[in-house]
């Protein structure tokens, strides 16, 4: 059974997909993304693969019979991709070479605009989930794209605040935000002629850092060349700087928001960026997202967000000069 349940209290939709249940956690000696399994090349540099237990699918089952006045179905149409950085099992994102990573931001565009060029789709969700403490149950490198036939909750009300700031001040948000942290600079990780990296004023997690580009735009695919390579430079010592905390793969969800697509809305107010969500607060202990933060949407950062930063930079000079 798949299908989208509507939750009225949020007025959101929710994916209902039991065959998800029966995901395997996958063999110690054994992975279907590696030379051998028969699922993928033998070799290859970055790759496209549909993912085996789809939230979503081009052609979705009927709904179950359960609809009422309140309670409403639809199908669950869409799309979800596993996106696989390299063929070797054990390498990691900060560890890929410049072309590798160039060639990991292109295939991304590539699928970002076959995906979008389904009209019922609405938004675009290429992420990210590292690491057993995310609930990971595929460790070889990798990342995923969801195409929604709905704008997701969250990234509704992102672009609710972006729209009403641009019509109360006739900037954009996320611009403006960019400005705040370099002209505090203490939350400034890094940045380069093209993106800029911080830990947020706002921070929910301790080591939640964003990375924004510094030219306004809306998606991926308006990366000049420049700006592609930038950010694969960018992506690549973000995350070996969080790795660079402690001294071990740090696991994180990383979440990248555009703008939405198939829409007749101008969406010109809203701003590329990535935001990530590590759920480690120190080398030993798991920021668990609680009651307040789960029931009530009520964050609450358990460490002081400038003395963070703070580390991160130290964390990022140490990445630096491990790669010279």
């Amino acid at each position: 059974m798949a299908e989208l349940r509507w939750h009225p209290l949020i007025k959101d939709w929710v994916m209902v997909v039991s065959q998800r249940q029966n995901r395997p956690q996958m063999p110690k000696d054994w992975c279907p993304f590696c030379k051998g399994s028969e699922k993928v090349p033998d070799d290859y540099i970055v790759l496209k693969y549909d993912n085996d237990f789809p939230a979503l699918s081009l052609n979705p089952p009927v709904e179950d019979d359960v609809e009422t006045e309140l309670y409403k179905t639809a199908p669950s149409y869409g799309k979800c991709e596993v996106i696989l950085y390299s063929s070797d099992h054990h390498t990691t994102l900060p560890q890929l070479d410049d072309l590798h990573l160039n060639e990991l931001v292109k295939l991304w565009k590539e699928r970002f605009t076959e995906i979008s060029s389904f009209e019922k789709i609405k938004y675009v969700f290429i992420f990210e989930n590292k690491g057993e403490a995310v609930g990971v149950t595929m460790p070889h490198p990798h990342g995923q794209i969801y195409g929604y036939p709905f704008i997701p909750k969250k990234l509704e009300l992102e672009l609710d605040a972006c729209k009403e700031h641009m019509e109360n001040t006739g900037r954009c948000l996320i611009c403006d935000m960019n400005r705040e942290e370099e002209k505090f600079s203490k939350r400034v990780i890094f940045e380069n002629e093209s993106f800029i990296v911080y830990l947020p004023f706002f921070s929910e997690y301790p080591y939640g850092i964003y990375i924004s580009s510094k030219r306004h735009i809306q998606y991926i695919t308006q990366f000049t060349k420049k700006e592609t390579y930038d950010f694969a430079q960018t992506l690549k010592t973000a995350a070996g700087t969080l790795d660079s905390l402690f001294g071990f793969a740090f696991p994180y969800m990383m979440c990248m928001h555009q703008a939405p697509v198939n829409s007749d809305c101008d969406y010109g107010y809203y701003h590329f960026h990535i935001e990530f969500f590590p759920p480690m607060r120190s080398k030993e202990k798991i920021k668990f997202n609680a009651s307040s933060e789960t029931g009530a949407w009520a964050h609450c950062n358990p460490t002081s967000i400038e003395e963070k930063a703070e580390e991160l930079k130290q964390a990022y000079l140490r990445f630096i000069d491990n790669n010279r």
